[in-house]
C-alpha cells in the first residue's frame, strides 16, 4: 500500500526536507573528506587508498547518521580508517586529523553565513525565500555537527582531540566502550536531554558567526 506523502506533510515541510537532505549532501562529505586529507598531509594515506578523499556522499554516508541529522539535526558518517603509526607524533598526528572534521564544518558555516546575509540584504531571499532558508540552515547545520562531533568521549572527534590532555590508558579503556556510549548518547538526543546544552553552545557560535562576517553588513550598509 502506498501512503500519499502530502497526507501527512506539508508542501513546505516536505520542501524544508528537501533543503536539510541537500545540506547533510554537503556537510558530512565535507567533514569526513577533511579528516581523509589532513591524515594525508601528515603522512598517512590509508583513507585516501578507502577513497575517502571524496566529496561524494555515498563514501561517507551511515544510513542512521545521516537520518539523524536530516531529522534532529546532529548525526555521524562512517569513521575514516587512519593507521597512526604512519604519524611522526601518533598522538598530535591523531589529534590534529580529528579536528579537521569540525573545523571543515565551522569554515562552512562561516563561508554560509556571508552567503546568507548576501541573500538577505540583497533582497533574494524575500523573492525566493529557498535560497535563504537553505543558507540558514548550511550555518546551523554545520554548526550543530562540528558541536556534536566535539563531545569529549569515543567514538567522536572530541574524544581524538582530548587524548592530547588525557592519559592515553584512559582512553583506550573508553574506545573499548565507544558502541555503548554512542548508544547512550543518541538515547539522550532522541529524547530531547540533549537538546539545550547543543542548542545553547550553537547560540553562542551563531553570534559568533555573525560577529566574524560583520564586513558583510558594512558592504551592504
Amino acid at each position: 500500500m502506498v501512503f500519499p506523502l502530502n497526507g501527512l506533510l506539508s508542501p513546505y515541510e516536505i520542501a524544508l526536507y528537501l533543503l536539510r537532505a541537500l545540506v547533510v549532501l554537503i556537510a558530512i562529505p565535507f567533514h569526513e573528506a577533511a579528516h581523509a586529507l589532513v591524515s594525508h598531509w601528515l603522512g598517512d594515506d590509508t583513507a585516501v587508498r578507502a577513497g575517502r578523499l571524496s566529496l561524494n556522499p555515498m563514501r561517507h554516508f551511515d544510513p542512521l547518521g545521516a537520518l539523524c541529522m536530516l531529522i534532529g539535526g546532529v548525526g555521524w558518517a562512517k569513521p575514516v580508517g587512519i593507521d597512526v603509526r604512519n604519524y611522526k607524533n601518533p598522538k598530535v598526528g591523531m589529534a590534529v586529523s580529528a579536528a579537521a572534521g569540525p573545523v571543515s564544518n565551522f569554515l562552512l558555516a562561516w563561508f554560509s553565513m556571508i552567503l546568507y546575509k548576501c541573500v538577505v540584504y540583497s533582497g533574494l531571499g524575500g523573492k525566493v525565500p529557498a535560497v535563504s532558508i537553505f543558507f540558514y540552515y548550511m550555518v546551523a547545520m554545520n554548526l550543530s555537527l562540528a558541536v556534536f562531533n566535539l563531545i569529549p568521549i569515543p567514538p567522536f572527534d572530541g574524544s581524538r582531540i582530548a587524548l592530547l590532555f588525557l592519559p592515553q590508558r584512559l582512553y583506550f579503556k573508553a574506545m573499548r566502550y565507544e558502541r555503548q556510549i554512542m548508544l547512550v548518547v543518541l538515547l539522550l538526543v532522541f529524547l530531547g536531554i540533549l537538546n539545550l546544552p547543543l542548542s545553547v553552545t550553537v547560540d553562542f557560535l551563531w553570534d559568533r558567526m555573525v560577529d566574524a562576517t560583520g564586513f558583510v553588513d558594512m558592504l551592504w550598509g
